[in-house]
């Protein structure tokens, strides 16, 4: 059954996650806003957005869910072996519509990006109100990789990320889970899976335990300082 939610207040909870479609796996709710109180309580409740041009909003939980403990990140000997080499910077927060925006840049594989233009609007009020965070990956001045996500108490949940060199994501996503880490957060919610995440160390586990430890996590609050990093070279990663 997917529920609509045209006419329902903002931040009005989503319906139980059990309840969403087998096929397409995870489609819940349909319609709504992507206003912050609305987005937010999907987060809460392990739901996102994800729709195309030309569709109407569609809310997402799929069955499994491919998240990835930090503690598990895996970085390959040739990824090392780039760390080691340096010369590229990571920053926190510096440029936050610049990734959105490299994000919805078209891939080579694709026509078109889910990522629309209300979409990154709806995420960059988000950043505004320190719910949502870019990752970023410069060349000198140039950002060559990024990755933005939301934050609620100690989830990450990945949203999007691009390259524009050669292991620019992965990079990234040594970086960020070494942070999540540090800071006592339970996982970074990766969504779907993809080859590309499960070489980096994801892994899907069923909807219900991945609830379950959603609701632990947001129970939780991190370290503080972990947005407020000072920019580090990739480099001071080769040791992960």
């Amino acid at each position: 059954m997917i529920f609509q939610l045209d006419g329902t207040p903002a931040d009005t909870p989503f319906p139980d996650p059990a309840l969403a479609t087998r096929e397409p796996d995870g489609l819940l709710a349909i319609g709504g806003e992507l206003s912050r109180p609305r987005l937010m309580q999907a987060y809460s409740q392990g739901i996102f957005p994800w729709y195309s041009e030309g569709q109407p909003i569609l809310w997402w939980s799929p069955d499994p869910r491919t998240v990835l403990y930090p503690e598990h990140i895996h970085v390959s000997r040739s990824l090392k072996r780039r760390l080691r080499r340096g010369g590229l910077t990571l920053k926190f927060d510096t440029d936050f519509e610049a990734v959105t925006h490299a994000c919805a840049e078209p891939r080579s594989n694709q026509d078109g990006t889910w990522l629309l233009p209300e979409m990154r609007h709806a995420y960059t009020e988000l950043f505004q109100h320190g719910d949502a965070h870019s990752i970023e990956l410069w060349d000198d001045k140039n950002l060559v990789g990024g990755m933005y996500g939301v934050t609620l108490g100690c989830a990450f949940f990945g949203e999007s990320m691009f390259s524009r060199v050669p292991d620019a994501s992965k990079i990234v996503m040594v970086y960020l889970a070494e942070q999540l880490l540090a800071h006592q957060f339970v996982f970074l919610d990766c969504q779907v899976f993809n080859p590309h995440l499960a070489s980096m160390g994801a892994v899907e586990i069923p909807r219900s335990r991945f609830l379950q430890q959603l609701r632990d996590a947001v129970s939780r609050s991190p370290r503080s300082g972990m947005w407020k990093a000072s920019p580090v070279d990739c480099i001071s990663l080769a040791h992960a």
